[in-house]
């Protein structure tokens, strides 16, 4: 998300002028959303200085607020709900954008204030300032005088701009500024240094570096470009994965067209964001859950080595009835005794070792002793192993589950793990506790292109609810084979191959193999999945599957969601 590109998204955003501001929210400590009101329309408006994910669009994405505002959020609602956007410009090409809201104050007197956006990884912040006494407010992330002698980011100090780069403006410069430029170096690492607004993989689009006239040339479109106004936004997965308001197909692959660069931005954005935010708030349940895993591995590979030592129980056995059918052989203090082994085909002579403090007799009962503990153990071994499999299946489904949380399931998943005795529970009262069981959980639900219902479980109690209580015998029930993920469920008993692939696309979406190709997916009629008594929370087994292949796609998964699936998938 280059300064050119931000041009382009600057001039879509033109369109929210006059807006009014409804309402600040500040989901958490990078983002803060505007509830617009324009022409009759609700729109949400995201600033966020995310230290990885910064940016500034129109979103349609939901986001879960805390109980409590913090302070810059109470500041944002003070100073500018109920006030209009004026304007929104970019400060030359580069990714800092001022957003003017005028309102009217407590007085009845009408001010003016600016919202400052800057878009520099780390260093990113969104900045409230009076432009009348030239002063901040108040800003996102605060830079005290210790941590920069350049600038300070801090309620009453005066707003010093990032440091200016001495770089030519495309939109501002001419061709022979450009072949002074590229006279001697036609690279892209040159025309980083030198233009405003490039990132690398722009530079290297435009530059031909076997020819300084072909270099002109692009940078000769990319300036109309501009001055027309001719937006394509697009996302790019590959080789690199980046976005822009540049089609530029001939030069990479899976690209992906948007009709807005809000749309774009939201796309490529939004959903990693959410998911960094929402790992962060789980990261406790995440290593939790890893430590158990972890646990488990290495019990699983202790228990298997007993095993592995109990398959020795029947030698045990067999030297003690040698040694006692050659009683008469042996004596007290014998270190070893050779006797006939006629267990063997060739009747050799086997040698066993004695304890000579002990009597032949006592020595022939301590062999039967080791045969018996080890084939007692191998019983309770081969259990023990039973359970850590379980264990470890649970668990893995369990940090499945957590990559691909929402914000109202953190609570489901940790109230389970108190359930299941892994955690303690110091904070929920016993009234809540039974409350939050009794609650029946919200299940995901939308309709195939044929209009059938379709649901899907996300976490251990939604699946639960959904297979064992909400669907009904004659229901489709699918899974992704042998990979943890959600249980998926067609309701009704009449529906096309269509439904049942979109379906499927779901639960591989929804699944460990998100990102994989034909993914495996079984489907049976829910009478024929059961949940065996005592199994942990989302465990099922089931029977006369079939299965069918699909590769997850998550514009696909989200048109279902959205209500307008694309067909033919």
């Amino acid at each position: 998300m280059d300064g050119i590109a931000m041009y382009a998204l600057v001039d879509e955003l033109q369109s929210i002028a006059g807006a009014k501001i409804s309402k600040i929210h500040q989901p958490n400590e990078h983002e803060l959303v505007w509830q617009l009101r324009h022409n009759g329309k609700n729109i949400k408006f995201i600033l966020s200085a995310h230290p990885v994910y910064a940016r500034v669009h129109i979103t349609a994405r939901h986001f879960t607020n805390p109980v409590e505002p913090p302070m810059f959020c109470m500041l944002m609602r003070k100073h500018l709900e109920g006030g209009v956007v004026e304007s929104i410009a970019q400060v030359s090409l580069e990714r800092i954008i001022h957003i003017d809201v005028k309102h009217y104050d407590e007085l009845g007197d009408l001010r003016r204030k600016r919202v400052i956006v800057e878009w520099m990884g780390r260093h990113s912040n969104v900045i409230l300032f009076d432009p009348d006494r030239e002063i901040i407010i108040d800003g996102l992330h605060h830079v005290t005088p210790s941590l920069s002698s350049y600038r300070v980011i801090m309620p009453g100090f005066s707003y010093t701009p990032p440091p200016i780069q001495d770089k030519l403006n495309l939109l501002e410069s001419n061709e022979s500024e450009w072949r002074s430029v590229l006279s001697e170096d036609v690279t892209s690492r040159n025309i980083l240094q030198h233009f405003l607004g490039f990132s690398p993989l722009l530079a290297g689009v435009v530059t031909d570096e076997t020819s300084s006239e072909r270099t002109i040339e692009q940078l000769h479109h990319l300036k109309q470009a501009l001055i027309a106004k001719t937006w394509t936004p697009a996302v790019y997965e590959s080789p690199k994965s980046f976005i822009h308001s540049m089609s530029m197909p001939s030069y990479f692959a899976s690209e992906r067209t948007f009709t807005s660069m809000s749309e774009a931005i939201d796309y490529f954005y939004g959903e990693r964001a959410e998911r960094d935010a929402l790992r962060q708030k789980c990261a406790d349940l995440i290593r939790f859950v890893q430590n158990e895993r972890q646990k488990n591995d290495s019990k699983l590979i202790k228990l298997n080595e007993t095993l592995r030592d109990s398959d020795q129980a029947d030698d045990y056995r067999i030297r003690g009835e040698l040694l006692t059918a050659s009683l008469h052989t042996v004596k007290r203090g014998d270190a070893t005794a050779h006797v006939l082994n006629y267990y063997d085909e060739q009747q050799a002579l086997i040698e066993i070792e004695l304890d000579p403090m002990l009597t032949p007799a006592e020595n022939a009962q301590k062999y039967f002793r080791k045969y018996t503990k080890l084939k007692n153990s191998a019983v309770a071994v081969a259990a023990q192993i039973a359970h850590c499999v379980a264990e470890i299946d649970y668990l893995n489904r369990l940090h499945h589950q957590l990559e691909q949380i929402d914000w109202a399931e953190i609570d489901d998943i940790r109230e389970e793990l108190i359930e299941q005795g892994y955690l303690r529970n110091r904070q929920r009262s016993k009234h809540r506790k039974k409350q939050k069981k009794d609650e029946k959980p919200n299940i995901l639900s939308c309709r195939s292109s044929e209009g059938i219902t379709i649901w899907v479980g996300k976490n251990n109690r939604q699946n639960d609810f959904l297979t064992c209580k909400l669907a009904d015998n004659h229901d489709t029930w699918l899974h992704t084979k042998d990979i943890p993920g959600s249980h998926v469920v067609i309701h009704g008993k009449q529906f096309s191959e269509q439904t049942l692939k979109e379906a499927a696309h779901l639960a591989a979406y929804y699944s460990q193999a998100r990102a994989s190709s034909q993914v495996p997916v079984d489907y049976t009629l829910i009478r024929h999945v059961h949940k065996p008594s005592g199994a942990k929370p989302g465990y099922v087994i089931y029977e006369q599957q079939k299965t069918v292949y699909v590769t997850p796609d998550g514009q696909f998964v989200n048109s279902l969601l959205s209500g307008s699936p694309l067909v033919g998938r």
